[in-house]
């Protein structure tokens, strides 16, 4: 540690899906974005809401309430739009809040409960308490096996849409 006491914290994005609080390493957050309503896929997952333009670049939004099967919801007016970086393909994940970012010691994330809410483990890095609250820290890499990531190019490929 440095005499500053910043060498070993680590940077989160805090944020709100679900009624949930989460968190994401910052280094995964390319940009946060406010929401707007995707162009829908025909025959999509429900998780995958559709594409936006960004940067002229079609990017696929997915809805993070849907994938952690929080359960769907209207998008609230405070909505924004992740995008985060996952392997080499940049997605847009749909959050009801985007809060701060904070700085957290790394050994004061705990490793993920066997059973968190329904959560499915692998997209679970672990949690952490912040300011008396409890996050749940993603592990953004993970939010996608090889099969969605396939399934998610197949229906951005059969709209036109390349990312």
């Amino acid at each position: 540690m440095t005499s500053t006491g910043t060498a070993t914290r680590r940077q989160l994005v805090t944020f709100a899906a679900g009624g949930e609080l989460f968190a994401a390493d910052i280094f995964s957050v390319e940009r946060v974005l406010r929401h707007t309503p995707p162009r829908l896929l025909p025959n999509a997952a429900p998780w995958l809401r559709g594409v936006i333009e960004h940067a002229g670049t079609a990017i696929p939004v997915i809805d993070l309430r849907e994938r952690l099967g929080l359960g769907a919801a209207e998008t609230p007016a405070g909505a924004r739009i992740l995008v985060v970086v996952v392997g080499d393909t940049r997605i847009g994940v749909t959050v009801d809040e985007v809060q701060a970012v904070r700085a957290i010691d790394p050994a004061l994330i705990e490793p993920p409960p066997a059973i968190y809410r329904g959560l499915a483990r692998e997209y679970l890095e672990g949690v952490a308490r912040l300011d008396g609250e409890l996050f749940v820290v993603l592990a953004i890499t993970h939010l996608l096996d090889s099969t969605e990531r396939i399934e998610m190019a197949r229906a951005l490929a059969s709209e036109g849409a390349h990312v």
